[in-house]
């Protein structure tokens, strides 16, 4: 993953970085009805956590792209012997040794905040694989990693194993560049920037070795580590593309990576190969136009508007996307405002978490989600299986919709407010004459009245606001139909 999203509307560096803004993206429904319902029982989830993690913790430094040469702010390394830091990262896996690795306790704490999929970097873009593949040695079972001698040493599957015994969703993260391999990176020629380093075209029997290495160690993924629920596939700039695409990116003023091509990884026949195995597997295949980006993927951002299509976004809880010392946190009320915003427009909320060096996650990060899951149990009805309904946000307010046709509103508190206030209002929705309201977490019947044609003004009573069920955001709900 990048820190930086690229500027909205910028399509032709879009194609050239692998990276769109989800507004400028179309979206392309899978013709499979099974796995439309399967997206749409995945869009019930609601919240669901990432972890990025690899030898690369024992820096602190940013997953894998300090070796990629581009001169961009998360690529920039310590000194400036660019393959001395080279050799000495992919070193990094002759001392990474997690011994305190626990994914029990990682699961039960995410699911006490009500999160309910799990995303996993089995492979980022350095090609260190977390799981056994037989493919490559630069692994975390390799006999030259301290860690694989530990009877837990195939992270990759206890992370699965752990959080299915708790319920969750399981999804394997998987890097399609590999900056490792010599099918992608060949040794032959430098390494100018992010893209496969020699002509396609000129060595088509090299790309094709990678090709069907990609496919292999997919395949092991799903074959041996499942049943997987999602493959969530990064580094889009490995795409298709065709002369005229890779023509108007090269004359686009903003283009500035020197190997673009076509890096065609015959998507369509690695889908059929894993969906042979696990038929309604959910493939997100990041920022890629077409019916494999089975959802879309707004990272580290929240969309200003709703989106009617099913999309995530995938936020930073704290420092980075891989484990920084002494990270900053966002506080509980940031993250239970990000959740109901994000849902409010439609999307999920896959929170990022961090490992450290030793296998651990920070306190901070227990304590948030400790704190998420008190808010939760208040008030997961609001959120869980919920679609948009209009006007989706309104200042502090935002709003959901329940499957039996019940309507959320949920207020976003500031720092100050502690307690609900004295009247929630929203000037572009009004419930059907007849309605009851009740204050989510007490069940109080609550006085409303409409504000013109489209208004409505909900007042909560003191003894309500003295005696709130949660922190960060309060919520009344709307049953239609229900007479007075």
């Amino acid at each position: 993953m990048k820190l930086a999203f690229m500027i909205a509307g910028l399509a032709l560096l879009a194609v050239v970085d692998g990276y769109a803004h989800p507004s400028d993206q179309k979206y392309i429904p899978d013709p499979d009805p099974k796995i439309q319902n399967r997206i749409e029982d995945w869009r019930d989830l609601k919240f669901g956590l990432l972890m990025h993690w690899g030898p690369y913790s024992q820096w602190g430094v940013v997953e894998s792209w300090s070796i990629c040469s581009e001169d961009e702010p998360w690529c920039r390394r310590p000194y400036d012997d660019y393959e001395r830091y080279k050799r000495e990262y992919e070193r990094l896996k002759l001392t990474f040794n997690p011994v305190k690795f626990n994914p029990e306790k990682w699961a039960k704490a995410a699911k006490e905040a009500g999160m309910k999929y799990v995303v996993f970097t089995t492979k980022h873009h350095d090609g260190f694989c977390m799981f056994d593949t037989k493919y490559t040695d630069y692994k975390i079972t390799a006999p030259d990693c301290p860690f694989s001698k530990n009877p837990r040493a195939n992270v990759a599957k206890e992370i699965f194993n752990a959080f299915r015994k708790e319920g969750f969703w399981v999804g394997a993260y998987f890097s399609k560049p590999d900056w490792h391999c010599d099918y992608y990176w060949w040794r032959r020629f430098a390494t100018p920037d992010r893209n496969v380093n020699y002509d396609i075209k000129k060595y088509p029997d090299r790309w094709e070795k990678f090709v069907q290495f990609t496919h292999n160690q997919i395949l092991e993924l799903v074959k041996d580590y499942g049943p997987l629920d999602i493959l969530w596939l990064d580094g889009g700039w490995v795409r298709k593309l065709t002369d005229k695409q890779i023509q108007a990116a090269i004359n686009s003023p903003n283009y500035k990576f020197t190997h673009i091509q076509s890096q065609d990884i015959r998507i369509g026949e690695l889908v059929k190969k894993a969906r042979a195995v696990k038929p309604d597997l959910i493939v997100v295949d990041r920022a890629v136009e077409g019916p494999y980006q089975n959802y879309l993927t707004p990272e580290n951002r929240v969309p200003e508007r709703m989106l009617p299509y099913p999309w995530e976004s995938c936020i930073v809880a704290g420092g980075g996307w891989s484990w920084t010392p002494n990270a900053q946190y966002k506080s509980a009320r940031q993250l239970v405002h990000l959740l109901v915003d994000i849902v409010a427009k439609g999307g999920n909320l896959l929170l990022n978490i961090a490992p450290g060096p030793d296998g651990t996650w920070d306190a901070a990060a227990y304590d948030r989600l400790a704190k998420i899951g008190a808010w939760m149990r208040v008030n997961s009805e609001a959120i869980y299986g919920s679609r948009p309904v209009a006007p989706y946000f309104e200042g502090k307010v935002r709003l959901t919709r329940g499957k039996d046709g019940s309507v959320y509103l949920i207020y976003l508190g500031d720092e100050n407010e502690h307690t609900p206030p004295s009247e929630i209002a929203v000037s572009r929705y009004q419930p059907p004459k007849g309605a009851e309201a009740r204050f989510v977490g007490t069940g109080t019947k609550l006085t409303w009245r409409a504000v013109g044609s489209r208004g409505v003004v909900v007042e909560i009573p003191e003894s309500v606001r003295k005696a709130a069920p949660c922190d960060y955001a309060w919520t009344v709900k709307f049953t239609p139909g229900v007479k007075e």
